[in-house]
């Protein structure tokens, strides 16, 4: 097994498009590494850079304690995964799953009879690891099948099959998940889950999907225009995102922004929104920054109903009246979008709630998770 690297990684597109912009991110051994971003922020130029399908205009990229960025790819020892399966539709389940293994270890076989009998200890070697995956993954009996005979998460089965028979280095996945229903998504997410741990293989996962960054990744790394943003564990991104764009990016629903100021406020320092203010701790660095303009951010399920019982006490410093303008039930809660002044903000409250839409409520606001964001640079005050 082996970590990748990239070390001041730069893609160039024409004269001028930087798809990727000096990216240093370490890929540990055996670890499960999440790329995400929206649509062109460079994470599946970066993946492609591993594979050898791209080359890197600057900078390089390591596997182990070796410099790929002249290695061919098929000697790079990965295999990758894609968005679309890239099944051969004329071979049949069997023969995709092993085909590159054939490519691979009966190369110099076929022409030298004296070597008929390594060549069949090599064959039946395939025919045993093929198996072996194809029951791992439960499609045994699909073997014999052509891929348009089946389904899309049976396709995408025989894809990662494909890839682990292999036993690569480094996997690598292109938003493989995104042709499947969202049942099948969440089950295959699972699966895959699974996969790597009996495995142990370095993995670099592409998605747009934040819910698949949270949930499958050891460590996201979060890019926008080609420019890494954070890299950390889902968890610590989620609670303390280094900016604004990583703050909106991460969540659903995403992160409620508010233009403020810091005041004093008593012996101390708050949060300015005009309709109201939030006090913040005497430790905290945007403390120090009265009359600084920022941005506040609150996540909707740091705003709750202040009539229902809470782990945080309500207070006339973490409390708001807002006029519940739409209720969307969701079973276990309801979205709620609400107004206050000029301002628009959602809260996810608990399924007890009794505020109604078109009257103005209490809400209370867990002071300890909000988040605040410098106005013009937009990274995170922390």
């Amino acid at each position: 097994m082996a970590g990748v690297a990239f070390k001041g990684i730069t893609k160039i597109f024409g004269k001028d498009v930087k798809a990727v912009n000096n990216l240093n991110l370490e890929i540990r051994d055996k670890e499960f590494m999440v790329l995400v971003g929206p649509s062109g922020c460079g994470k599946t130029t970066a993946l492609r850079m591993v594979a050898g399908l791209e080359e890197s205009s600057e900078g390089d990229i390591m596997i182990g304690d070796v410099r790929v960025n002249d290695v061919p790819p098929k000697d790079r020892d990965i295999a990758m995964v894609f968005q679309n399966y890239a099944l051969y539709p004329h071979m049949n389940v069997y023969d995709n799953i092993a085909f590159g293994l054939r490519l691979r270890e009966l190369k110099g076989f076929f022409w030298q009879v004296a070597n008929m009998a390594e060549a069949k200890k090599i064959k039946d070697d395939i025919d045993s690891r093929v198996k072996e995956v194809a029951k791992m993954l439960d499609i045994e009996k699909y073997l014999h099948r052509r891929p348009k005979e089946l389904s899309g998460g049976q396709r995408q089965r025989v894809a990662l099959a494909r890839a682990i028979v292999r036993k690569p280095k480094v996997f690598l996945m292109d938003e493989p998940l995104s042709n499947l229903d969202a049942k099948l998504r969440v089950q295959t997410r699972a699966e895959l889950i699974r996969l790597h741990r009996q495995l142990g293989i370095t993995t670099i996962y592409v998605t747009h999907d934040q819910v698949e960054a949270m949930t499958m990744g050891q460590r996201m790394a979060i890019m926008r225009d080609g420019l890494l943003q954070q890299c950390d564990e889902p968890e610590k991104v989620y609670a303390y995102p280094a900016n604004k764009f990583v703050a909106s990016f991460i969540g659903s629903p995403p992160m409620n922004f508010l233009d403020a100021k810091i005041v004093q406020y008593g012996n101390g320092a708050a949060v300015d929104v005009d309709e109201f203010k939030l006090p913040i701790s005497a430790n905290h660095p945007a403390a120090s920054m009265i009359g600084k303009k920022v941005t506040l951010g609150i996540r909707p399920e740091d705003i709750f109903d202040a009539n229902l019982s809470s782990n945080v006490a309500v207070t006339e410093d973490n409390s708001i009246n807002a006029k519940v303008d739409v209720l969307e039930p969701l079973g276990h809660e309801y979205v709620a979008y609400l107004s206050i002044g000029k301002h628009s903000i959602i809260a996810t409250i608990d399924n007890e709630t009794k505020v109604k839409e078109a009257q103005t409520s209490k809400f209370g606001i867990n002071l300890e998770r909000i988040h605040i964001f410098d106005a013009e640079t937009e990274q995170a005050i922390r």
